[in-house]
């Protein structure tokens, strides 16, 4: 069959983009999340990175949704410029206004996207026809995005209530909140930060679970049926 010239004339990145549509190769996802990890925990607490990890979330879901294959290329383009120019506009307000509950808010939205790619990536998992590298990766960012979901959580926690997040530092830096929540989805369990509210102990409660039976369970039976090719002889 020969290529269609149209898309032989396109420029070399839009030809990759293309080739990532519905190749369920979740790298660049694994990648953006990556960078969302290493900005919460490095970046300073001002407003405007809230705003930088809204924007971020939202390019990680276009990602999803494309790699993914479950939007086709129109319904794609829609979407994700809709949800970019939410992110985009919300990161700007809650950059110029401020204000713990606008922050909060944002917060509560970044985590309605992070939860978004972990529905793409869940459902692109269970329509695979084989389990393969490619699948145990997006089981791998479905993990690590249940924690950046959970620390948008407590952070909404800490800025829209009125009592303090952490019994022993107040509501803490969004540093401090990544850490917990790691911690906590991996059910070490060190003791030196605990929730000081009930909502906060339902949340930290809800996370461990999750960790620890999506490990156990999900990851677990994947590997399980993870086939390996053998390689060719030459």
């Amino acid at each position: 069959m020969t290529a269609d010239p149209r898309t032989m004339r396109r420029h070399p990145l839009l030809r990759r983009i293309d080739a990532h549509h519905a190749s369920r190769s979740f790298g660049t996802v694994l990648v953006l999340i990556g960078a969302s990890f290493v900005f919460g925990a490095t970046a300073s607490d001002a407003a405007w990175t809230t705003g930088v990890l809204v924007v971020l979330q939202g390019l990680t879901l276009i990602a999803a949704l494309w790699t993914s294959g479950l939007a086709r290329a129109r319904s794609w383009l829609v979407f994700g410029l809709a949800m970019l120019a939410i992110a985009i506009g919300l990161a700007v307000v809650s950059s110029a206004v401020g204000g713990a509950d606008l922050i909060g808010g944002v917060g509560v939205v970044s985590a309605l996207l992070s939860i978004g790619v972990v529905v793409v990536i869940a459902r692109s998992i269970a329509r695979s026809p084989e389990v393969s590298a490619q699948t145990i990766l997006g089981a791998i960012c479905i993990y690590v995005s249940i924690g950046i979901i959970f620390v948008f959580a407590y952070g909404a926690v800490a800025d829209i209530g009125s009592s303090p997040f952490f019994a022993q530092a107040g509501d803490g830096t969004r540093a401090l909140r990544l850490y917990f929540s790691y911690v906590t989805l991996a059910t070490l369990g060190y003791g030196d930060y605990t929730p000081a509210t009930n909502l906060g102990h339902m949340l930290a409660v809800v996370e461990a679970l999750l960790g620890q039976l999506y490990l156990v369970t999900v990851v677990a039976l994947l590997v399980a049926r993870l086939r390996v090719r053998p390689r060719e002889s030459p």
